[in-house]
């Protein structure tokens, strides 16, 4: 199986190129944001806790985010492969991932981290809340979130570069450039 994961800060574009990524690949799709937020949307005792979470910029729990992607993991079972949005965020999450994959006999084939510098994803992230209505995107809750990704987040690259299956992206430029990067990469 085809075991993607794309990577990057918020407003890199992961959910954009995840979309051309499953319909040229036919990989499934598991959006942890996707996931918090129909969990959200439902008012499920998970979801309640995950919005206190996200509405203060901070990340949730990796025992919460491991437990549902394990429940949507044993529902694909008859995929090509899996595209990971947004996971995993966390050292901890990208070894509990690997311990996953590794029962099903599986690895991670490859971890694509789009780069786009802070002022790009600023101006992106703003642009989306104009019209997406998304309270997170905000300035001070940007600002937040890039931050808890420099501190948080981006030590998940160097375990990817440890294992072999990293991958750096110029997350610039048009979407169909930056697929094109994508592709090339997923493909060699």
């Amino acid at each position: 199986m085809l075991n993607v994961i794309i990577f990057g800060p918020p407003g890199s574009g992961k959910g954009t190129q995840s979309e051309k990524i499953i319909a040229k690949f036919g990989l499934a799709h598991i959006s942890t944001g996707d996931i918090l937020r129909a969990e959200i949307k439902a008012e499920s005792k998970l979801g309640k806790e995950a919005a206190q979470f996200i509405n203060r910029g901070e990340l949730v729990p990796d025992a919460t985010i491991i437990g549902m992607l394990e429940n949507k993991l044993n529902g694909l079972t008859d995929a090509k492969g899996v595209i990971f949005d947004g996971f995993p965020r966390t050292v901890a999450q990208a070894e509990a991932l690997k311990e996953m994959l590794q029962k099903r006999g599986e690895d991670i084939s490859v971890m694509l981290n789009l780069e786009v510098n802070r002022e790009e994803l600023i101006s992106r992230l703003l642009k989306r809340g104009e019209t997406s209505g998304r309270s997170d995107d905000n300035l001070e809750t940007i600002e937040k979130r890039i931050k808890v990704y420099e501190e948080q987040t981006s030590p998940v690259i160097g375990f990817y570069k440890t294992e072999g299956t990293y991958k750096g992206i110029k997350g610039v430029g048009t979407i169909d450039e930056i697929f094109d990067r994508i592709s090339n990469a997923i493909e060699e």
